[in-house]
């Protein structure tokens, strides 16, 4: 506990004073007043949860009374706020040892007495002090990198970060998730961001953002990988909606997506970090789900009084991923700034930037051969190339003389290891040169003239299967051959023109019985088991031997969806009106009704950028088609 006197009376540090006193560590001589050890001993159930609310509200007013007199220069105003304090912590414990008392109440008078704090002016000096204390003798790698550690302590929430983590199991429960089944995302995200760090961080230091605030938001959506694209079409390190992207100011410039430029996007998300801060009155939980659930929405939950995220009229109706992306992006944040206290190694990355230009013709893919592991990089160099130069396709050959972003550590490595005459780049050039062998029907069909050949824009999120299954084509590598698409990847990318040849179809049923699907993050059984029509996930869970009850799925799985119960095309047709659901989002609507284009609907329904929608707000849906 920390006491400082000063020319404006007595003050506290209360980030350090709450923090001990919610976590029951504080020593309270007797109890708090309103609950009395006769009244704890003597209610049950409800009325028992009931009184200790009510001492939590009355501790909470007593605070602001004794700040109000403390700005006043009251001399008691010190004991005052003391008394309070005693107050909420002994309701906090007596809440943790209280069956049916919603610690989320807890959480939500914390917030509410560190909002009260602000407002009324205190020492920020004396609020970041505390935190700067426990930073010392760290030897976390990311505090010795940093030097704005403590700036960034004091940004998240004022120090407030510590107590929440201490008392929310809403965060504790995300800690452990990052620490055990998310462990490796949670690596590769730290290894991405530090060769990304020089192209984004500028964007946060500018807009006075943490740092951990970025690699959370960062570690939660895509893992530091620059070309993630979601099922609903978000894409980038930060994965921005394309109607969100375009309001702040990302396009698609000679057919490349800026969303996918992590130094723009990073720009973009410190504008509207800052935006939804403001709108909240410097709310980190309401700005963090207003960027995961829609600005509009979450303000309408929070009400002009800015609720706190934790409290149960606002959390309970959160849809549950909005209640599970926030604590998640606040533990990722924690863990940056923490490592040390959760035996978290993260691994030492020199991350400078650097450049070479091109000595010879190369793609990326043969840099990633002829670079191999340099520098200890296990995983080799194929995602730092691709996140440090996003406009270009991993296996187009650049010319010589061309201007490539690498970590600077390599810029020797790469004279040695791929100059052309390396045995590496021999190597690598055959590696790329190679193509698997076509396989041939013993007759194959005759093929139908060009005329027949229909054109198709691959979309975000396409896959060649996928496209091949859309036009109920057998085998994808005819429309491979067709649009002379390189092996092994076969890569497409947004933007894409496509020769689709009238290739030899096969039946719907056969299409519907060869389905697969990489789980990505934040997708649910229920989620994957709507975006392909079937009415009960537990078909997907059999077919993929998912154990009962939790049927744990993973970023990264491989599931086979069966032939389940699916809704045909024509109800998917006939599914023309739709009342809008709190929590809602249109592209949400379209994956749940199989659209491909988001803006059809929006187009059928008069709506223009950026897709407003409202709870309660019927819409008309077109007859799209099911991808």
């Amino acid at each position: 506990m920390a006491i400082r006197y000063g020319s404006s009376g007595f003050a506290i540090t209360l980030a350090a004073l709450i923090a001990v006193a919610l976590s029951g560590c504080a020593s309270i001589n007797g109890p708090a007043q309103g609950l009395s050890a006769g009244s704890d001993a003597a209610q049950s159930g409800t009325g028992r949860a009931g009184a200790i609310y009510t001492a939590l509200h009355q501790g909470a007013q007593s605070y602001q009374d004794a700040l109000a007199a403390q700005h006043r220069d009251d001399p008691g105003a010190g004991q005052a706020i003391l008394n309070a304090l005693n107050q909420v912590s002994a309701a906090a414990q007596s809440c943790a040892r209280t069956p049916g008392c919603d610690m989320r109440r807890v959480s939500a008078t914390y917030d509410r007495m560190m909002r009260l704090r602000e407002h009324v002016g205190g020492d920020h000096a004396a609020l970041v002090g505390t935190n700067a204390d426990a930073l010392a003798g760290e030897s976390s790698p990311v505090l010795q990198i940093v030097p704005q550690s403590q700036r960034a302590v004091a940004l998240l929430k004022n120090g407030g970060l510590s107590a929440l983590v201490a008392n929310n199991d809403a965060v504790k429960a995300a800690i452990e998730e990052w620490l055990t089944q998310m462990r490796s995302q949670l690596m590769s995200s730290y290894v991405n961001y530090q060769f990304l760090r020089a192209e984004m961080e500028p964007a946060y230091r500018k807009a006075g953002l943490p740092e951990a605030l970025l690699f959370g938001i960062m570690a939660k959506e895509s893992a530091g990988k620059v070309h993630a694209v979601s099922r609903a079409g978000a894409a980038g390190p930060l994965q921005f909606m394309p109607a969100t992207a375009q309001q702040y100011g990302l396009r698609v410039v000679d057919g490349f997506d800026q969303r996918f430029d992590p130094r723009l996007e990073a720009l973009a998300n410190a504008e509207f970090i800052n935006q939804q801060l403001k709108a909240f009155n410097d709310n980190l939980e309401l700005t963090l789900a207003a960027y995961n659930g829609g600005p509009g929405f979450i303000g309408r939950l929070a009400g002009p009084a800015d609720a706190s995220f934790w409290s149960p009229q606002v959390y309970d109706a959160l849809p549950p991923e909005t209640r599970e992306y926030v604590p998640m992006v606040l533990a990722a944040a924690w863990l940056y700034l923490h490592p040390d206290r959760y035996n978290l190694k993260f691994p030492r990355i020199d991350g400078v930037p650097g450049h070479v230009s091109l000595l010879a013709p190369a793609s990326l893919s043969e840099l990633t051969v002829c670079l191999g592991q340099t520098g200890g990089m296990q995983d080799g160099w194929f995602r730092t190339l691709r996140n440090l130069n996003p406009q270009l396709d991993p296996q187009a050959v650049q010319p010589a003389g061309t201007k490539l972003r690498i970590p600077k550590q390599l810029e020797s490595a790469y004279a040695a290891e791929c100059a052309p005459d390396s045995r590496w780049t021999a190597l690598a050039d055959t590696l790329h040169a190679a193509a698997p062998p076509p396989v041939w029907a013993a007759s194959p069909p005759p093929r139908r003239e060009v005329a027949a050949l229909q054109r198709y824009q691959v979309r975000p999120g396409d896959t060649l299967n996928g496209i091949a299954q859309r036009f109920g084509c057998a085998d994808p590598l005819d429309i491979a051959r067709a649009n002379h698409l390189r092996a092994p990847t076969y890569m497409i990318k947004p933007g894409m023109d496509l020769r689709v040849p009238a290739c030899s179809s096969m039946p719907q049923r056969d299409v519907a019985a060869v389905r697969s699907y990489r789980v990505q993050p934040g997708d649910t059984l229920n989620g994957i088991a709507q975006h392909f029509g079937c009415t009960d996930p537990l078909d997907i869970a059999r077919a993929n031997d998912l154990s009962a009850p939790a049927y744990m799925i993973r970023p990264g799985m491989d599931l086979r969806v069966p032939a389940c119960g699916a809704t045909t095309q024509r109800d998917v047709a006939a599914a023309r009106t739709y009342h809008v659901q709190p929590g809602d989002t249109l592209s949400g609507i379209a994956q749940r009704f199989g659209c491909q284009d988001v803006a059809s609907i929006a187009q059928a329904n008069g709506l223009g950028m950026p897709y407003v929608i409202t709870a309660g707000m019927e819409l008309r849906l077109p007859s799209c088609r099911r991808g």
